[in-house]
């Protein structure tokens, strides 16, 4: 395969709205030991690049200053002491950074195949997503069978790929949402949708679960919902914080977390390392990926844009109204 000398990437040009990001070209990638070059056809967009071309989400030491944490395509190039994969490879990839561009190194313990069955944009939208919701609902929350988990922001892509997993994966599933056309989404999708605007989600999981509770609750909004989510927690239950959109708590009762013997937990992937992020690749492959390739999770795509239109998908993500993911469509 003969590869071109330069690229087209999207770079930040300082810190702002959606207009500071601009496409350059710049050399391609050099894949280093236990890399693989991707050639990218799709990469996802996700409220950590938003955060980072805000300039409040800093990439961590080492990682490309390039957004985009999720990227489909074929390996160009294999870096020394590459074992798995080969030339032509179709793969997704998880990447601390970098995706916006044509082409992407990324460690190979970080790669996934392609689920049969789907589009190079569909692949393009799970692995930020999965890797997220598999470690922080099932390995860190430890969601099991028969258990309830509440999402909060169903209609996004975390929250419609919480949705679908965990109904895969035998649990049932209470969503928030903040709109009818968002709620009749999470329902599409399987879950029992509350409507946060009319209703308050607190006595809404107390009916819809006969008193006992959510055994896990996900959450990226934070501020006044980590108390209300103690109260909507069952005993023995597990909230599980992504994010903080709405800041933190001014203030945070703890008593009726205790009297529940609840925890809280939580974790950030990006800054992970690459052996807990190949660890984690394994166990999607092993225990997720069948039921993509089967059909019973995939992947809600709210709309694609063109690379060079990145701007305006970040003003779409920004504008609040999508349900599910939004990706860039890589020529």
């Amino acid at each position: 395969m003969t590869l071109p000398t330069d690229m087209t990437r999207i770079e930040i040009s300082a810190p702002g709205g959606p207009d500071v990001l601009r496409p350059v070209q710049a050399p391609l990638p050099v894949p280093g030991p236990g890399e693989v070059l991707v050639r990218v056809r799709a990469a996802g967009v996700n409220r950590p690049d938003v955060a980072q071309r805000q300039g409040v989400y800093p990439p961590p030491p080492g990682a490309s200053p390039i957004p985009g944490l999720e990227i489909a395509g074929e390996i160009a190039a294999l870096g020394p002491d590459v074992t798995r994969w080969a030339l032509g490879d179709a793969v997704c990839a998880l990447t601390a950074g970098g995706g916006y561009a044509e082409y992407s190194s990324v460690d190979q313990g970080s790669v996934l195949p392609v689920p049969s069955g789907l589009s190079m944009i569909e692949a393009a939208a799970l692995p930020e997503t999965f890797f997220t919701v598999w470690h922080n609902v099932f390995e860190r929350g430890r969601l099991a069978p028969g258990e309830t988990l509440l999402v909060h922001g169903g209609s996004s892509g975390i929250g419609t790929t919480a949705i679908m997993m965990a109904r895969a994966l035998g649990a049932r599933v209470l969503a928030t949402a903040g709109s009818a056309t968002k709620c009749a989404a999470c329902e599409e999708l399987g879950a029992s949708a509350i409507n946060y605007r009319e209703t308050d989600f607190v006595e809404e999981v107390a009916r819809l679960t006969e008193g006992a509770g959510a055994d896990v609750i996900l959450d990226m909004v934070g501020g006044d919902y980590l108390d209300r989510n103690i109260a909507a927690l069952a005993e023995e239950g597990r909230i599980v914080q992504i994010a903080f959109l709405e800041g933190a708590a001014p203030r945070l009762t703890l008593f009726p977390l205790l009297r529940k013997r609840g925890w809280i937990t939580g974790s950030l992937l990006r800054p992970r390392s690459l052996s807990d992020k190949a660890a984690m690749a394994r166990a999607i492959e092993e225990r997720v990926w069948p039921h993509v390739a089967e059909g019973r999770i995939r992947p809600v795509i709210d709309s694609t844009y063109p690379l060079a239109a990145a701007a305006d998908a970040h003003a779409r993500m920004e504008g609040g109204e999508h349900v599910g993911k939004i990706v860039l469509e890589v020529a």
